[in-house]
Formats: C-alpha cells, structure tokens, sequence
C-alpha cells in the first residue's frame, strides 16, 4: 500500500478505537458520536441540541477524557460576561511594587471547550465565542492571543425549555460545522444506562490520540479527492435551499427565507470526505454527500414567517431538496 492508503488505514482504526472508547461511558448514540469526531477531523465545531438527561455534556467530557487536550467547560447562564470568557486584562503588583496590567485567560483558551447550554446566555456573551471559533484568536483591547489548535467547540443546548433563553445569532449558528440531534433512547438502551448509573459500573478510558495527531489527521482528510461533478452536486444543493433560485423545490419557495450559507458547501464536502475515507474509499461519492446533508444544513436554513407557523421541519425541506436535485446535470459540472 502507499503511505497515502496505510494513513488513511490508520485513521479508520483510530477513529474507531475512540468510538469504542467513548461507548465504554455512552450507551447508543452511535450517529452523534461519529458526527461528533467527524466535526474534530473537520475542523470545525459541534452543536448538539436535544432534551435534558441525554449524555450530552457526558459525552463532551468522555472525549475530553480520550483526547490529550486541555478540556475547560463553560456554563452558559444569563448573567455570563464576554470576559467570564475570554479573560480580561488585570492590575498586577510586582516585586518591585510596580504595579502592571497582565491578561488572565479565561476558560476559552482550552482545545476541547464545552458549551453547555449556550442559548442561555445572552447574545453579546455567545458573540464573545465568535472570533475564538473562526480564527482560533481572541482579541483583548488591542492584543491578540492565538488559541492552541486544535481548538475544538461542542456546544450543547435544550430545545424545549424556552424561557430564560436567547436564540443564537445566525452568524454564530454557521460557525457550526454539523448540528447533531440528540435522540431519545430505545428501550433497550434505557435498560442499559439504567444499569450502568445505579449498579457499581467503572470503565477504565484510556487516551487514543494527542493533539498534533488530530493536526495530521485533518490534513489527511483534505487529501481525499472530490471529482468535479461531486463538488458540483454539492453546490446545486446548497443553491437549492435559497427559495430565490429556480431550482428550489416549491416548499422551499414557499416556507424558506434565507438558505445555506457558503461554508454549507465545505461542510457537505468535508464531511462526505470523511465518510468516504471510513468506508475505506478514496473519493468522495454522492451518497457521502447525501448522508451528511441533514447536520451540515439544518441549522443554516432559515424559515420564514410562515414556515415556523406551520411548524414545518428544516429537515424535512431538505429532504425534498435531495430529493429534487439530480446527481449529474447533462454538461453543468463545474470545471475545478
């Protein structure tokens, strides 16, 4: 095999030694944990949204504790400053009596950050996670301080519980590479967290990978090669969810405001390379695409007025959007 093939190879058995690791602590939730990771080895970061009492911040901190990253957890709360954050600059004395400011760094400078609850806080605190989840940097007056990579953002939300919440910024929303929903578990998944939280359960984690192996690792991802008329697949999708486009199914046109934004199409291609390479491929297909539509999309689609009065589900317009987009447009690839 090539060193090429042989990394590829060793990325699947990684990727699947720290899925292994992680259901030593989580029970199911087999499609939020691969996202979750696939989110990691994109470069991107994470939103989980579901119902209070699913694993979620249990889930950012088991990958916390197989990871050698340096792990901070931020709890989101309405009366949260953008410096509780990000850290301010403080009067210090020396020695000599000489009294200096000196920024003290605030949780945000960790690899691994978990968001808990990040509705809660109010919309100038969430914007505070903006510029850190963009350009890996914070700026303190007019100071720069660069974030240790990888730095990796799993933010976790209720979508039930409104009151005392903030809705978050769109731009902020598309900082978000995937937004994963956390599912109720079946019964027999019920069965086993109730056996693992109220008998005497210890599972021993053991730390898969540090953090310039993941740096390797997503470097490694953006090798994959993704043909032309793949890309163009991709493209045609996200210009589908805009109900000003001609090729937007009539749903759209109707309950949709605003579609994808760009970064959409990184994150359809990204992750589709990443699929491909964990089904031991070395080109993205269109059914890589396809499968990480859903968390790469429903969180940038916006509805209109009267979308959200009908109640109607982004995930069920893009599914008509899939359904509505040819794979291959007769002499429309785009030449890349």
């Amino acid at each position: 095999m090539s060193d090429f093939e042989n990394r590829l190879a060793q990325f699947r058995t990684d990727f699947r030694r720290l899925m292994d690791e992680t259901h030593k602590i989580i029970v199911g939730q087999d499609e939020v944990i691969e996202s979750a990771l696939m989110g990691l080895f994109a470069g991107g970061h994470c939103l989980l949204e579901g119902v209070p009492g699913l694993g979620k911040t249990l889930l950012v901190k088991t990958l916390a504790s197989i990871l050698s990253l340096t792990y901070s957890r931020i709890q989101f709360t309405p009366d949260l400053m953008p410096a509780d954050i990000i850290g301010t600059r403080i009067v210090m004395e020396s020695e000599g009596g000489r009294r200096q400011f000196e920024f003290q760094r605030g949780p945000v400078f960790g690899q691994i950050i978990l968001a808990d609850e990040v509705n809660r806080a109010t919309p100038k605190t969430q914007s505070a996670l903006l510029e850190a989840m963009q350009e890996q940097s914070v700026t303190v007056g007019k100071e720069r301080h660069a974030l240790e990579p990888p730095f990796f953002v799993l933010a976790t939300q209720n979508p039930l519980e409104m009151d005392g919440t903030y809705a978050l910024p769109e731009a902020q929303l598309d900082r978000f590479i995937f937004k994963v929903l956390v599912r109720f578990p079946s019964r027999e998944e019920l069965a086993a967290v109730m056996e693992r939280t109220t008998d005497v359960y210890e599972a021993a984690l053991e730390r898969v990978l540090d953090g310039p192996a993941i740096l390797r690792y997503q470097k490694l991802i953006r090798e994959i090669v993704v043909a032309p008329h793949v890309r163009d697949f991709a493209i045609r999708l996200v210009l589908a969810t805009h109900p000003d486009q001609a090729t937007a199914p009539d749903s759209v046109k109707r309950f949709v405001r605003y579609g994808a934004s760009p970064r959409g199409v990184q994150a359809l291609v990204l992750g589709g390379k990443i699929r491909a390479a964990l089904d031991r491929r070395y080109n993205v297909s269109f059914g890589d695409v396809r499968e990480t539509l859903l968390p790469a999309l429903r969180h940038r689609v916006l509805l209109n007025f009267e979308g959200e009065a009908e109640g109607k589900s982004t995930d069920a317009l893009l599914e008509e959007v899939v359904a509505a987009v040819p794979e291959v447009v007769s002499g429309a690839a785009l030449a890349v």
